[in-house]
């Protein structure tokens, strides 16, 4: 859709691709909680200035519209002066608040005023997450999902990688949701995004796949972390393909190392984490687990997590959600190194381009 440009223009959702420029007035908060993908943040308030205009408007409605039309002035003019300043004659940007009201249309008309041909969003970020709810609600459909499973530690994430690397198409949810997606799979230093953000990038990375092409995805329970995965792609993903993926203990044990070495840098740190499962497992368990974090005996900690705590609840949980698995072939990892994912991502395209059903190993 494309849009005339004239001073105080306003575009809906559908115009987005025509406007790569794009503008959030919003504050920094508002801005971090999620936005339009590719959009700079230049808050007409910040964040302790919108805190203030709302207090004082539950006051005075009129003062607070007079100290705020004077901070709005003055955080529009150090946008011109900094940030703005270099931009072309021909520069035509598109802006937006949260219901596309006072704030982008103060900017807006300033942009207008000076020479630009801004626009306004009409109704908005608001209008733009109503867009992307409704967009996750019918975009899976599109996709034909072929779902890696495997018990915890096999090497899923590094096989969808060099799937990945070998020109398949992925959707790696773990990395967008900024999470491993178990009990300890939160990633050190990192905080997972909200949810809205969340949605966002994932409609943004749906949007780069070819639907006429399979995308291989990880098999995920309902909830990555405190992310949750939308209804319409989890059904999806249950109506794919199911690959599994077979790797001898020893083999899951030290890729588990490896991913997760933080956490044997810091036995305490794990231990608060496991804490949890006490209740599932006895204190008489967790112990056991302190007395090998303690000494660090890292094979027989991670080797009795697997086999009493996290092979059982894979079960549960594929039974679950895939009740009729008829695997499109299963594949044996042997060698956890680069290369050998490699070959095995090899592997795994040969045979996804077979109808027959494969089993084979490494």
């Amino acid at each position: 859709m494309s849009a005339v440009l004239y001073p105080g223009s306003r575009v809906d959702v559908d115009a987005l691709p025509a406007h790569p420029d794009r503008i959030d007035v919003r504050s920094p908060a508002e801005f971090a909680d999620d936005h339009i993908p590719g959009a700079c943040n230049h808050p007409v308030l910040d964040d302790d200035e919108r805190a203030r205009i709302g207090i004082m408007h539950a006051a005075s409605p009129f003062e607070a519209r007079r100290l705020g039309a004077a901070l709005v002035a003055r955080n529009i003019a150090k946008m011109l002066e900094t940030a703005f300043a270099e931009q072309p004659r021909e520069w035509k940007p598109l802006v937006y608040c949260w219901r596309g009201g006072q704030r982008s249309r103060a900017v807006a008309h300033v942009l207008n005023e000076v020479g630009w041909r801004a626009v306004q969003l009409d109704g908005g970020y608001r209008a733009y997450r109503r867009h992307v709810v409704a967009q996750l609600a019918v975009q899976p459909a599109r996709y034909r999902f072929r779902v890696v499973c495997a018990l915890t530690g096999s090497g899923k994430s590094q096989l969808l990688g060099a799937l990945a690397d070998a020109g398949a198409q992925t959707l790696d949810l773990e990395g967008i949701a900024q999470h491993r997606g178990s009990l300890l799979g939160q990633v050190p230093g990192t905080p997972q995004p909200s949810q809205k953000k969340f949605e966002t990038d994932l409609l943004a990375a749906l949007g780069l796949l070819d639907p006429r092409r399979p995308v291989y995805v990880e098999a995920e329970s309902r909830r990555i972390g405190a992310i949750q995965l939308p209804d319409a792609l989890l059904h999806r993903m249950h109506e794919g393909e199911t690959i599994i993926l077979r790797t001898p203990l020893l083999e899951r044990i030290a890729l588990l190392k490896s991913e997760y070495r933080h956490f044997l840098q810091s036995p305490a740190l794990l231990l608060d984490r496991l804490r949890p499962l006490v209740e599932f497992h006895g204190k008489a368990a967790f112990a056991r687990w302190e007395t090998f974090a303690a000494s660090g005996d890292w094979d027989a900690l991670i080797g009795e997590l697997l086999e009493s705590h996290y092979d059982p609840l894979y079960g549960r949980s594929m039974a679950r959600h895939f009740p009729a698995m008829r695997p499109s072939a299963v594949f044996g990892l042997r060698d956890p190194t680069p290369a050998g994912f490699a070959a095995l991502a090899a592997d795994v395209l040969a045979a996804s381009n077979d109808s027959r059903m494969a089993v084979m190993g490494r």
